[in-house]
Parts: C-alpha cells; sequence; structure tokens
C-alpha cells in the first residue's frame, strides 16, 4: 500500500515538473537563438528567363571519357553553350586534364573554348595555360586538342619553362611516339631557342 502510494505521489509530481521543464528548455532556445535578420536572409536567383531562352547555357559542366588509345579526358568549365546554326559549342574558363597511359599527365587551362566536330578537336585560345608530370609548364595563345585520340597541337608560338630550361617555339606537339608503341613525347618546331639552365 505503501509502494501504491509512493508511486501515485512521484506519478503526480511528473506531471507538474516535466511541462515546468519543457517550458523552461524552449525559453532558454528562445532567448539565446540569435533574431533572424531579414536583410541577411539569402535573395531569390535574379534570372533572366528570356536571356536564357534566347541564349541557353550551362553552368559547370564536366565530361570525362576515354580516347582511343586508352588516355582518360576529362573537361570541365565555367560555362558552356550548346551549338547553334551561327556558331559551334563553347565554353568559358576551360579546364581539361589528359592523362596518358604511360602515367604521363597534363593539365590544360583556357580562358574559352570552341568545339570543332569535324575534326574531333576542342580549340583552347584566350591564353593557354599546360602543366605536364613531367615538369614542363607551356603559354600559348590558343592550342587545339584531339578529343578522339592522344593529341595536342599548339596553333600559335609557344613558350615553356622545364626540367632544362626556357624554350622559345613556333609551335608544339604532343603525340604519341612513333618509335615507342604506349610512349608520348611532347615536341617543339619551328625555329626552337632553348636557354639552358642545367638543374631546372
Amino acid at each position: 500500500m505503501a509502494r501504491a502510494d509512493i508511486h501515485t505521489r512521484l506519478v503526480g509530481w511528473l506531471k507538474v515538473v516535466l511541462p515546468l521543464a519543457a517550458l523552461a528548455i524552449l525559453s532558454t532556445l528562445f532567448l539565446v537563438a540569435r533574431r533572424i535578420d531579414p536583410e541577411a536572409a539569402l535573395p531569390y536567383a535574379e534570372v533572366d528567363v528570356r536571356d536564357l531562352a534566347r541564349e541557353p547555357r550551362m553552368t559547370a559542366p564536366t565530361y570525362a571519357g576515354t580516347t582511343s588509345d586508352g588516355s582518360s579526358l576529362t573537361l570541365s568549365a565555367d560555362i558552356a553553350r550548346p551549338s547553334t546554326k551561327d556558331a559551334p559549342a563553347s565554353a568559358a574558363g576551360l579546364r581539361m586534364e589528359l592523362a596518358s597511359p604511360d602515367g604521363s599527365r597534363s593539365d590544360l587551362a583556357a580562358a574559352s573554348a570552341r568545339l570543332d566536330p569535324e575534326s574531333r578537336e576542342i580549340v583552347l585560345s584566350g591564353g593557354v595555360t599546360m602543366t605536364t608530370s613531367s615538369g614542363y609548364r607551356l603559354e600559348t595563345a590558343e592550342l587545339a586538342a584531339k578529343l578522339d585520340r592522344t593529341g595536342l597541337e599548339s596553333r600559335a608560338p609557344v613558350t615553356a619553362a622545364g626540367p632544362v630550361g626556357e624554350i622559345r617555339a613556333d609551335g608544339m606537339v604532343l603525340r604519341q611516339d612513333d618509335q615507342t608503341p604506349g610512349a608520348y613525347v611532347l615536341v617543339f618546331n619551328g625555329g626552337v631557342r632553348l636557354v639552358y639552365r642545367p638543374g631546372g
């Protein structure tokens, strides 16, 4: 009987204490929580629907694939625009990664690019920078990259810095090595000038 009385009293007290505790917790949350500043709220995205309809585009697109000779190719851009009857597909803020089967890698960046479907290549322009895993950093105004096989070719003079020193040339080609199957070579051509600096 005494146990039943204790149990009844405990239940009665809990009925009063628990709601009061819940109220105390809620009031604390409201007091501690920061005020919402309507001015700091995220604004709605300002999208010009007419502009999008007139000039469709994709933001931050990425493409990844494999060439016929086994190199992995990854393309990404800030903005890409599909082809129209007046202009080919193009991109702004293009980045390209090319990893060949022999383990070498080339990373390219350009302000703009356009797709040439007939020659199956993408033409980078607006200042192209290329860095290779062999230690070269090249700069040129325009460069064409094959999409169906491993191949890069500058279409303007090239300046480069690498393990042997500084190089200036009328052109540059990255292609498969004819003498060694599965290997790739970086060739400078057309009036090559080398400033040799031993030890890099």
